[in-house]
């Protein structure tokens, strides 16, 4: 089923605000006694990785590191754009309860251009209202930026709280040199969490986390926990992104986020 996002009308996003655009009224359900997280990606955050048999994805391994239960509901091949339109993000929201955690984590499948061969994934380029038409299926594509934005007021408006996360890096040393550049996506995730402007909303920076372990690995260490192509891990390699993605929040890299009172401790130190 496909799901349409609301209209753009009352909308106005930009770098560091938004304007506010109807809101569902909350929906009233008492808490849980203690928090689900629930875990929202790619292949690289979903059960068995990209499904070749020898690649995992950090999702899988979070569940150890907390000491309430986590759901990993990141399904491979999907970007914000496709997570949506398949319903997905609804999905998730129909469970959801207040009190619950969300983490959201996409970037690796949303590069590209709808306007030109659209696979479907693809979002709109820009960081705001931009809207583009898919030459396959004249859907109007929204921004990166919009998707997690929607996505996220899904979850605050039942008195969950969101984590958006920058995506994990690709492989820093397949050339043999290291390069640590994050793609624009990592950019507007943060930008998605400066413009709701909610305490309820918080950014951890997944893909700085992994890149000083990576930087701190060196290449040969880090080539070896690429065994099929330069996104998808081993499973000894997602573990070390779950560990990371923890550590963060320990340490606070990017502020407080809400799973901080629920890690397991001592947190494994892998940057």
């Amino acid at each position: 089923m496909k799901f349409t996002i609301p209209s753009l009308t009352a909308l106005a996003i930009s770098v560091l605000s938004v304007e506010a655009a109807p809101q569902p009224a909350p929906v009233e359900l008492a808490p849980r006694a203690t928090p689900t997280a629930y875990f929202l990606g790619d292949s690289t955050m979903a059960r068995n990785g990209a499904n070749d048999g020898v690649t995992d994805g950090w999702g899988n391994y979070i569940g150890n590191l907390l000491t309430i239960t986590s759901v990993n509901r990141a399904i491979g091949g999907r970007s914000a754009r496709s997570y949506w339109n398949e319903g997905r993000f609804q999905s998730v929201a129909n469970e959801v309860q207040s009190g619950d955690i969300v983490v959201i984590e996409f970037g690796h499948n949303d590069g590209g251009s709808p306007e030109s061969n659209d696979n479907g994934r693809s979002d709109c380029p820009g960081t705001g209202t931009q809207t583009c038409i898919s030459d396959r299926t004249g859907e109007v594509v929204y921004t990166f930026v919009f998707y997690v934005i929607q996505a996220a007021r899904l979850y605050t408006a039942k008195g969950a709280t969101v984590i958006l996360s920058s995506q994990t890096p690709n492989n820093q040393w397949e050339t043999g040199t290291w390069n640590g550049a994050p793609s624009r996506f990592v950019g507007y995730q943060r930008i998605a969490k400066d413009a709701l402007a909610s305490s309820s909303v918080t950014f951890v920076d997944h893909h700085e986390a992994m890149s000083r372990m990576y930087r701190r690995l060196g290449a040969s260490a880090v080539n070896a926990l690429y065994p099929r192509d330069h996104t998808h891990t081993s499973p000894r390699g997602a573990e070390l992104a779950a560990q990371s993605f923890v550590q963060a929040i320990a340490q606070s890299l990017n502020g407080t986020t809400s799973l901080v009172n629920y890690l397991r401790t001592p947190v494994t130190i892998v940057y």
